[in-house]
């Protein structure tokens, strides 16, 4: 166990010291304020606070840990390497960063409660973002810091022995609509054939008329492929369905379809079944609420996961509404059009709730990537080396990856050309060196 001075012993303290220690280097950390005990611990130990004691692994800290509620604190972004920190500390310090403050500004998504500009659909940009705008979204650097903290203590204590950990992937896939054409209603069919018509969509008509007659596969039923895909690797994908009412926003199928309710079961004999949550859920315990219950009683067992339509997250709403339905994982946490690491981990965390300055017992798995943001680079060639970018950042830190894709991702379609090829490279990167 990894023993921490400190002169206050603070929930935000305890928060993020068990997220860097415990769950990206699986080591037990305990605390103290009392001098005597801390020299009589024989193990590893630090002490973090504003001045060292004598010649002990020493991080001088940063207030932020030690507050309440929000404040303007000024970041001022260095190199460190090959990837960036804030927090300096100076020599005096056995790292040159308060790391731990470093990774609770990161993992509270404090900026988020700061003032910012939201998208069209209310949603934090990456653009807006510390990570964004200093050139470190695509590097998971609360891991990195965590190895660099890692490796410092193993000079110290050179006898210790710290456990191992391996790369993992969970893929996600998002289904806010299981069918194109298939399952939909006389009066959306017609509409659908009509606005074809009209925009001069031909081949559409004739797919939606060939599906509809039961002469042609819908296109996006790609479910038998997936499942195909589960069965050859040992890591279970996270199926996300839409089973919210019909909006301006969410178009999937009915949730009454006997035939919709069957997939869905079908695909839970296999993987994971999470729900999507709708558009306006967000905003709406009760309309949450009763989408929770409307899936449990087709998987037939307590919903754990949820994902919100869009990707919209309104914290700390979003995240309590979830805690107060005792939905345990959410897989929000990320960005829609780019690449990288929202939260600065690719450890799940827990959510930490900085208005009531609690830890709560929500499990957050940021995503890394979503298929929209590969359609940004041109070529097969060109997707596969940003993705491959991707993977390596989060194999040097032994993480888990996290991408999205949608069913109708596998469609054979042109934009879509080659996306099957991405998600094997996936796959397959988990039984790679």
């Amino acid at each position: 166990m990894l023993l921490v001075y400190t002169h206050k012993i603070s929930p935000r303290l305890k928060y993020v010291f068990r997220h860097i220690c415990t769950r990206v280097l699986g080591v037990k950390v305990g605390f103290t304020n009392k001098i005597e005990e801390f020299i009589a611990h024989d193990s590893l130990k630090m002490s973090y606070t504003k001045q060292q004691l004598s010649n002990e692994f020493f991080i001088k800290s940063h207030d932020i840990l030690f507050e309440q509620g929000l404040s303007d604190v000024d970041i001022n972004i260095h190199d460190w390497g090959n990837s960036k920190c804030f927090f300096y500390n100076g020599e005096k310090s056995t790292i040159p960063f308060d790391i731990f403050s470093a990774a609770f500004y990161l993992l509270s998504r404090y900026e988020e409660y700061l003032p910012h500009v939201k998208d069209e659909f209310g949603r934090f940009t990456a653009k807006e973002s510390l990570a964004y705008k200093h050139g470190f979204l695509q590097q998971p650097v609360v891991d990195i810091w965590a190895y660099k903290f890692k490796e410092a203590l193993q000079q110290q204590f050179p006898d210790f022995k710290f456990p191992k950990k391996t790369y993992s992937i969970k893929p996600i896939i998002d289904v806010p609509s299981a069918y194109n054409y298939k399952l939909k209603g006389i009066m959306r069919s017609f509409g659908g054939a009509t606005k074809d018509f009209f925009k001069l969509r031909f081949r559409s008509l004739y797919n939606r008329f060939g599906v509809i007659l039961g002469l042609k596969h819908d296109p996006y039923d790609t479910f038998k492929y997936i499942i195909n895909k589960q069965k050859q690797t040992p890591f279970k994908f996270l199926f996300f369905f839409l089973i919210g009412d019909y909006s301006t926003y969410d178009k999937g199928i009915n949730p009454n379809k006997k035939k919709f309710i069957s997939l869905i079961k079908h695909i839970a004999d296999y993987s994971r079944v999470g729900l999507k949550a709708s558009y306006f859920a967000i905003d709406n315990a009760s309309i949450l609420k009763k989408e929770k219950i409307r899936m449990e009683a087709i998987i037939n067992k307590p919903l754990t996961a949820s994902r919100q339509s869009f990707s919209r997250l309104n914290l700390p709403d979003s995240y309590r509404y979830l805690i107060e339905l005792e939905i345990k994982e959410d897989y929000t946490m990320g960005y829609v059009n780019h690449i990288g690491f929202r939260a600065g981990s690719c450890t799940p965390f827990l959510f930490y709730d900085l208005d009531y300055e609690i830890q709560t017992p929500l499990k957050i798995h940021p995503y890394h990537l979503m298929d929209f943001a590969l359609l940004k680079k041109k070529s097969l060639l060109d997707k596969k080396k940003v993705l491959n970018e991707i993977i390596n950042q989060i194999k040097q830190v032994n993480g888990e990856f996290v991408p999205v894709f949608h069913n109708y991702t596998f469609v054979n379609g042109n934009r879509w050309k080659g996306f099957k090829e991405l998600f094997n490279l996936i796959l397959n990167s988990a039984n790679e060196d």
